[in-house]
């Protein structure tokens, strides 16, 4: 219990502290004009509140992202609760910064658009495939996911609920985002975090058995599954995860002020590892241990007994919302980025809606016949490619950095980091090359001093 209520603290204490540092480093500006102001169309440049654009940021990345990513991370123990504290304060939490804030000081571009400027047009060819890509991926998860939880919850049949959500997603697709997005992310966002709310205090008031950290024994996967790099790609988004480089520039293009943007992004990523903590901890002493917790049944099963247990049926209400609510509401925006993604890329305008029509309609076209590939292959290809992209991200940060005469290592080295995880995993899992571990870190630690090497390199020039 003690390293879980440390654990909380260190990422409150991480916003107020290292988040200022971040902050100061970037450089606020409130004299500029934001492109919500100079660039407002009323469709995608739209003026909101900052609690407003902080809850549907947070909505957004979130999903189910930092309860089931974080419930396959509990199967290592608390080795999850580090890596939630350290990746979502030095790492993913500045990641979301400053792609956000350099998305505002490039009209609200995309990512894709943003590593093209840093990293030069190659890069930004191959992130505009990637990051579209990425965000068709996670539509399509999150399509079949919920109307398959759905289906075995009401019997109405699945392609009828894919149908009904892939409905939803179109129109939160093309319409103004102060219409159906801006109004209903508040509140599911709101739910989530009572959500979370509610567990925690369950786990505390029941003094649920949380193990502390063990030195003696790094490793509690039942399967003996090695903690790097498998940890660091199970629990992304209440760490670090490249999806939310492709949902800050939505926001971007929302925000009133520069000044908003430590809440608005570094303040919604440490939310999310506040959840992701929660579920981490509940999931690690409810079934009792790590071999109780792998025994319990899919991800969505764990978050229906605990909530239901520990909230009674408000709790299964919650269940439902967070199990079904919220992979759709990162569906959605996930199709909206991807539209966003595009239409930057060819500098199409998105003010007339049959401009909006004309990209979207392609793109779910491709996701509904991914719809019918193997949801476990798509999401074990997600898992990579979304590390893979924070990845780049931080690096582009670092030489927007370096370009403005900033402290560029604290992207460097998480950026690093990183790059040893995806590189190290790509060569050793199942869905990689399936190589022994032992080439797996050699080459990881190859690749990661070659892109420093390259890093530095680029400076001099």
């Amino acid at each position: 219990m003690t390293l879980f209520l440390g654990s909380i603290i260190a990422l409150i204490l991480g916003y107020f502290i290292y988040g200022k540092i971040v902050e100061k480093v970037f450089g606020i500006d409130d004299s500029i004009i934001t492109p919500a102001k100079r660039l407002a169309d009323g469709v995608d440049y739209v003026e909101m509140d900052w609690k407003q654009t902080f809850l549907i940021q947070f909505l957004n990345i979130a999903g189910t992202g930092p309860i089931f990513g974080a419930i396959a991370g509990a199967m290592w123990g608390p080795a999850a609760f580090l890596w939630i504290v350290f990746g979502c304060i030095f790492g993913g939490a500045v990641h979301d910064f400053l792609i956000g804030m350099m998305s505002v000081r490039h009209d609200g571009a995309s990512v894709a658009e943003l590593v093209g400027t840093y990293l030069g047009d190659k890069a930004k060819m191959i992130m505009r495939v990637f990051s579209v890509v990425l965000l068709v991926l996670v539509g399509v998860v999150f399509i079949k996911s919920p109307a398959s939880i759905l289906n075995d919850m009401t019997g109405i049949n699945e392609m009828v609920l894919v149908v009904i959500i892939i409905i939803y997603y179109i129109l939160a697709t093309i319409l103004p985002v102060d219409k159906l997005i801006g109004k209903l992310y508040p509140v599911f966002g709101l739910c989530l975090l009572i959500m979370a709310a509610g567990i925690g205090y369950g786990i505390v008031s029941q003094n649920l058995p949380i193990p502390d950290f063990d030195f003696s024994n790094m490793n509690l996967h039942p399967k003996g599954t090695s903690i790097f790099p498998y940890l660091f790609i199970s629990i992304a988004c209440g760490a670090i995860s490249g999806f939310h480089a492709t949902q800050a520039p939505m926001m971007a293009r929302c925000m009133k002020k520069e000044s908003e943007g430590r809440r608005v992004f570094y303040g919604s990523m440490i939310a999310e590892g506040i959840v992701a903590l929660v579920w981490a901890a509940v999931a690690m002493s409810f079934f009792d241990g790590t071999a109780g917790l792998a025994s319990a049944g899919s991800a969505g099963v764990v978050v229906n007994k605990v909530s239901v247990s520990l909230l009674g049926k408000f709790g299964g209400v919650l269940a439902i919302l967070g199990v079904v609510a919220c992979p759709i509401t990162s569906g959605d925006t996930a199709f909206r980025s991807a539209r966003l993604t595009i239409a930057d890329s060819f500098k199409y305008k998105q003010g007339p809606i049959m401009n909006r029509f004309v990209i979207a309609i392609p793109l779910f076209a491709i996701g509904i016949a991914l719809c019918f590939i193997d949801f476990a292959i798509l999401w074990r290809y997600f898992a990579w490619s979304n590390q893979t992209l924070a990845t780049v991200a931080l690096w582009t940060a670092s030489k927007y950095l370096e370009s403005k005469g900033k402290n560029y290592w604290i992207t460097v080295i998480p950026a690093i980091f990183m790059t040893m995880v995806v590189s190290t995993y790509i060569i050793i899992a199942k869905e990689g090359l399936g190589l022994p571990e032992f080439s797996g870190y050699i080459f990881g630690i190859a690749l990661s001093i070659i892109s420093t090497v390259l890093f530095f390199k680029s400076i001099k020039k």
